[in-house]
């Protein structure tokens, strides 16, 4: 059910991590890892993207905040009307459900008040603030709820940590048959400093469209090589192309698997460097670098864009598309589509700590040349996520293309 081309028109960072370091540190978000110099598979990338089926790579226009999400989003952060429900969260992934409704996938979220601008301190730091690892906001047309487990009075993550040092934040998710199929990683602490989390395992978490509350099941996926699937989903034929990051202390590396059918639980196989397709993890390689640890690979025109926060540099504000002519790359091209005004000193909270990371597409409200493109905004000083709530919210886009 989910609508992964657009079929209109042209005939269609860092870490996305809120970090809950109990009992270690209070509840925030790890900044993203430094990272190094471009390597070998980025100057690759620069090259010039090649014709698709004799057609032109799709051209970069121009990009525009897309005021309706944003407003849609701030209004509801705000409102407290109701108590219990979201005010600020990251991760941002979406997927349509049967009914039309959509299904924005959450990690770390803050709940609760939204008072003059500032929210109370999480309430293991003492104050009245729900803090979750990870949760749902349905859309259905401009309406926004909350989808937590637990109760209104204790809400909780709908994939709930194992112990104080283990944790879930969400991957992509698609809805295909007759499931919402969420993809999980857990990530875990193993020490007092803010650097010291790592990536430990992937699972795949399966809804029924009815009640995203609770998972009908919990299914470990592949995790013996290092990579955390799924960065992002992508229909494609008759297989769904699952993309993954190798995350290596700031070095970012793309992989690439597929299965085939609507189930992620089949038979994946793996892309190889050879380019062929193997069933054996240990073969995939990695595609390219300079990508996020979320970012998107979309259908556009004859061609696939790739959309990622620019990890070629440390905490850049920059996002980049890169195009190629088939869902397996080569990824060419690479071109700065928009500069985030929020980050750093000189941006638009004036604020050295605040940066952002992990934008990626949302082709359930793309239409057309034009990408519905989001990312997330956050600081390394916890106490900023209190002092201003806009800051740990997602920002909304439009990305046009010619």
């Amino acid at each position: 059910m989910r609508r992964r081309s657009l079929r209109n028109g042209l005939a269609a960072v860092s870490l996305a991590l809120g970090l809950t370091l109990a009992p270690f540190a209070p509840a925030q978000a790890a900044p993203p890892k430094p990272v190094p110099a471009p390597t070998a598979a980025v100057a690759t990338a620069n090259l010039k993207a090649p014709d698709c089926q004799g057609a032109p790579t799709p051209a970069f226009q121009s990009t525009a905040p897309n005021t309706q999400l944003n407003g849609l989003f701030t209004r509801y952060g705000n409102d407290n009307s109701k108590v219990n429900d979201w005010t600020g969260a990251d991760g941002t992934y979406s997927t349509q459900l049967p009914d039309g409704r959509l299904a924005f996938v959450f990690s770390d979220t803050f709940l609760g008040r939204a008072d003059g601008g500032t929210r109370s301190p999480v309430i293991s730091e003492g104050g009245t603030t729900p803090f979750l690892n990870n949760t749902f906001v349905v859309k259905d047309g401009d309406r926004l709820s909350t989808v937590t487990a637990g109760t209104a009075n204790a809400p909780q993550s709908i994939l709930p940590q194992r112990d104080a040092t283990h944790w879930f934040w969400a991957g992509d998710a698609i809805t295909a048959g007759g499931l919402v199929q969420t993809t999980y990683q857990e990530y875990e602490k193993f020490g007092p400093d803010i650097w010291d989390f790592r990536w430990h395992r992937n699972v795949l978490a399966t809804f029924a469209p009815g009640n995203l509350s609770k998972p009908t099941s919990v299914t470990p996926l592949p995790s013996g090589q290092g990579v955390a699937w799924a960065s992002w989903l992508e229909k494609v034929g008759d297989h769904i192309y699952i993309y993954g990051v190798e995350d290596l202390d700031g070095s970012k590396y793309m992989h690439l698997a597929r299965v085939k059918g609507d189930r992620l639980t089949g038979q994946w196989e793996y892309r190889t460097a050879g380019g062929d397709w193997s069933t054996t993890e240990a073969d995939s390689a990695r595609i390219m670098s300079g990508v996020g640890n979320e970012y998107s690979v979309s259908k556009l025109g004859n061609a696939y864009v790739l959309i990622t926060q620019d990890t070629t540099t440390a905490f850049s504000a920059d996002i980049v598309a890169y195009f190629s002519c088939s869902p397996e790359g080569p990824f060419t091209g690479k071109t700065k589509i928009y500069t985030t005004p929020e980050t750093g000193l000189w941006g638009s909270y004036e604020n050295k700590d605040v940066y952002t990371y992990n934008a990626h597409a949302h082709p359930e409200l793309s239409t057309g040349n034009r990408i519905v493109v989001s990312y997330n905004v956050n600081s390394l000083k916890n106490t900023d996520h209190y002092r201003d709530v806009s800051i740990y919210r997602p920002r909304f886009l439009d990305v046009t293309f010619r």
